[in-house]
């Protein structure tokens, strides 16, 4: 691993050159410091921001990124440093005294109650009212107006949010900060949860905020949506901002370097030789095999793969990615065609068979489906070996310290709660809990959403180790230069089918067109 130096700092006061004075920012912050229990997560941090400037935050879990943005918003109160808005020192004492101010957060985890209305979730708590009676009928117009205003059509005022896709609550999350009469909004992850097409809606909301002259801090761990979106983009590292430049002086390389310290290249490792490989000439016999599979999502699907295969799953949201993971784990069973694990009929119907048959499923919502958070890291390893395979715990527990060792988790020891985990450690140790059961099938959804860059190069090095020993893959992912960069075949589905087979090192607009129907597959390729 190179080092990373100082001298690749930028002081913010350095980088945005031009021959006329810049006009004074919206937001300024200067030596903001923040510590918890001692240990400092913010040092003498600064940042300034510019009326319809977007500006990326970026940096590794942990680098202090999300208590920047929890301090802007008065969740937490700084030890030490100014906050200026419109050239005025502010504190905020309350996540309202900051909505009060124009200055409003959009984080990763939804805050919505999904038996309510859209309206309802927007203006919870500050209902326009007639008398002691909500104004429904002025509410729903404000709402109706407010997304318009955002070029939203599709989503009624009056719908429930439990109705909504992933995407349309993502909306209704921005559309109730900007409904504060926001000057400044923060976004942290807004596409976390998003596939390719529907990341194309946000980009449209965040243009007309910027025509507004709304300022947006960003935070995003997808590389080029930072690009696309940010004018600016300052970079953390332990707490300390080590460079704000405009986005037009950095590329893919220079940032990541920034970020972590080591070059680009090393983001998807290459190929490992096989451990125990058959002979050549030898053709291996499938570890999955699927003729004709279906449910009530899925229609018609056929394919196989070998040990030592990773094989990619992309597709659109809705497409029957995640749904085709389930049906060949069990936890949504096929209900016609066939499955063969190593050459053996198996149609799993629970969960249970699927991790008996030595299936891993890495879930997309590692907090809500993989992790029991105010559990220990341990009890977290063990949990699946205790419940199926109780006689083997004793022996699993021996090997885990290894298992975290090798893939670097950072704790303060395994006795520690899971909530208080960086995302990527957290992820470390939902894969720590399927390694245990020792699995032939390793089926990853979205393996590394939500983590930092650093923490996705030890989940490809695991999966290209997992490989090497003989494992089989079926990775689905929304980000296409993932699938590209580790997957040996892509398999694109559409509407519960698969449409198409493209190769390794395939192109984006080959596995978009395949997705969204634009062509099929050509000559050569299923």
């Amino acid at each position: 691993m190179e080092n990373h130096n100082e001298t690749d700092a930028v002081p913010a006061s350095e980088t945005l050159h031009s021959d006329e004075p810049a006009p004074p920012p919206i937001l300024e912050v200067r030596g903001l410091t923040k510590s918890f229990f001692g240990i400092p997560v913010l040092e003498n941090a600064h940042l300034s921001l510019h009326r319809g400037q977007v500006h990326g935050l970026m940096g590794e879990n942990g680098a202090g990124k999300s208590t920047l943005m929890k301090v802007l918003a008065g969740v937490y109160q700084p030890d030490a440093g100014t906050v200026l808005l419109e050239g005025k020192e502010v504190h905020f004492s309350h996540p309202t005294k900051a909505h009060e101010a124009g200055l409003s957060s959009v984080f990763q985890e939804f805050n919505l109650l999904p038996d309510r209305t859209v309206a309802e979730n927007i203006y919870l708590g500050r209902e326009p009212r007639r008398g002691l009676l909500v104004n429904k009928a002025l509410m729903n117009s404000k709402t109706e107006e407010l997304l318009e205003s955002l070029g939203i059509t599709a989503i009624r005022p009056t719908g429930q949010v439990r109705s909504l896709t992933v995407a349309e609550q993502q909306v209704v999350e921005i559309a109730k900060a900007v409904s504060y009469d926001a000057r400044i909004i923060s976004m942290d992850e807004p596409t976390a949860a998003l596939a390719g097409a529907e990341v194309e809606l946000l980009y449209g909301i965040v243009a007309r905020l910027r025509e507004r002259g709304t300022a947006i801090l960003y935070v995003s761990h997808r590389l080029r949506e930072v690009f696309d979106l940010c004018d600016v983009i300052t970079v953390l590292k332990d707490g300390k901002v080590v460079s704000t430049r405009p986005a037009s002086e950095l590329d893919d390389a220079q940032l990541v370097r920034l970020m972590v310290g080591r070059p680009i290249s090393a983001f998807f490792p290459e190929k490992l030789p096989r451990e125990n490989a058959a002979a050549d000439g030898v053709t291996e016999e499938p570890i999955l095999e699927l003729q004709g599979a279906g449910n009530g999502q899925l229609d018609g699907i056929s394919l196989s793969i070998r040990p030592g295969e990773i094989v990619g799953l992309a597709g659109l949201q809705g497409s029957g990615r995640t749904e085709l993971l389930h049906g060949i784990f069990g936890a949504a069973p096929f209900t016609r065609g066939t499955m063969k694990m190593a050459g053996a009929e198996l149609l799993p119907k629970s969960p249970r068979q699927g991790v008996r048959a030595r299936m891993a499923l890495i879930t997309e919502d590692r907090k809500a489906e993989g992790l029991s958070l105010n559990q220990s890291i341990l009890d977290n390893a063990l949990s699946v070996i205790r419940s199926v395979f109780p006689g083997r715990t004793k022996a699993v527990k021996t090997e885990i310290p290894g298992v975290f060792s090798s893939l670097e988790v950072i704790a303060r020891d395994l006795d520690q709660e899971v909530q208080y985990l960086s995302g990527g450690n957290q992820q470390k140790v939902v894969l720590a809990k399927w390694l245990a059961i020792r699995p032939r099938l390793v089926l990853l959804d979205e393996p590394t959403r939500g983590i930092d860059v650093g923490a996705k190069v030890a989940v490809y090095r695991l999966m290209r180790q997992l490989a090497a020993e003989g494992k089989a893959i079926l990775m689905v992912s929304s980000e296409l230069p993932e699938v590209i960069g580790m997957s040996d075949r892509i398999l694109v589905m559409r509407d519960g089918r698969l449409v198409g087979e493209l190769p390794a090192g395939t192109s984006e607009e080959a596995v978009l067109q395949l997705g969204t129907g634009a062509r099929t597959a050509p000559e050569g390729e299923s």
